[in-house]
């Protein structure tokens, strides 16, 4: 079977919630072969352009001392971090608001 397909029926195991079975019948193939599949993809070893991976996120508040003034929720503290744990089990600290350009080309290298 082409890349291209293998790609295609994986993507298409990742769309919903417990999509591997029911895409593994769909497409003729077993369920652990499709696992399998899916794992090279995480890791980028089927022909994408990049190891796709989700991490878990958890969003915490820091106690701190009252701010004189309107506080915008969607405005980061000064002082506010976020810490990123990635799959490879090192994390990464950055500033709440890092720029996103630098963040991508910092995940690139640490995330290896």
């Amino acid at each position: 079977m082409p890349d291209a397909d293998k790609l295609r029926i994986v993507e298409e195991s990742l769309a919903g919630y417990r999509q591997v079975a029911a895409t593994a019948r769909r497409h003729g193939i077993c369920r652990s072969l499709l696992t399998i599949r899916r794992r090279q993809y995480r890791n980028g070893e089927l022909g994408a352009s990049c190891a796709v991976s989700f991490s878990p996120v958890t969003v915490t508040q820091a106690s701190s001392v009252s701010q004189p003034g309107p506080v915008d929720p969607f405005e980061p503290a000064r002082d506010a971090q976020v810490e990123i744990a990635l799959p490879n089990g090192r994390r990464l600290i950055v500033s709440a608001g890092v720029d996103p350009e630098s963040l991508a080309r910092l995940l690139s290298v640490v995330d290896r």
